[in-house]
């Protein structure tokens, strides 16, 4: 919400598939209007359907009446979605919170930041809650992995959080585990092998 209403001035849309059967698009919609009441009232940058492709996105540049492709920022976590999106020439943010780096031309990365003894994951939440940086996935108790621009990395530095950054963020999930795909318990260990009895 806090991103939403940092970009008040710039149109924004949706770019999204409802699921199958009748009524679906009605009840996205309905649930888009209940969860982000009048953030995203140009019913001209809604559009429902499967990012399989880069027809949806070329839909979405087409409907913004002239702004260049390349101007246009998607944001979504699955980097096969992001991938369409780049062939249209939008730009791509794997999360919200990286939308205005999007907008910026900045690159944002993968990451590994080890909390060193004396701080610990209450105070990276509060490092990453003052950055351009998410955390992806916390591996240990010392150990997690993260998205951060370089800001987002001098910020977690400074807070005494060294950043290992990896390789952009482009061509890779920006999260391990999707809310809307089920994992069973051993893919769940297998990703958090620290997790295994």
């Amino acid at each position: 919400m806090a991103v939403l209403d940092a970009l008040r001035d710039v149109r924004r849309g949706i770019i999204s598939n409802p699921g199958p059967g009748d009524g679906a698009v009605a009840r996205a919609a309905a649930a888009l209007h209940e969860a982000f009441p009048d953030r995203f009232s140009d019913e001209a940058l809604v559009h429902w359907g499967a990012k399989d492709s880069r027809v949806i996105f070329d839909q979405a540049v087409a409907s913004t009446g002239g702004t260049a492709a390349d101007e246009c920022v998607f944001v979504g976590e699955d980097a096969a979605e992001r991938a369409f999106a780049r062939q249209v020439r939008m730009r791509t943010a794997a999360h919200p919170v990286f939308a205005l780096a999007a907008m910026e031309h900045r690159p944002v990365f993968r990451a590994r930041t080890e909390l060193p003894d004396g701080l610990g994951l209450q105070e990276l939440t509060a490092a990453v809650d003052e950055s351009e940086a998410v955390v992806m996935q916390v591996v240990s108790e010392r150990l997690a992995l993260v998205m951060v621009t370089a800001q987002g990395a001098e910020t977690l530095t400074r807070a005494g959080l060294p950043v290992d950054v990896r390789g952009p963020v482009d061509d890779t999930a920006a999260f391990p585990v999707r809310d809307d795909k089920p994992v069973s318990a051993a893919e769940t260990l297998a990703d958090a092998p620290h997790l295994a009895p």
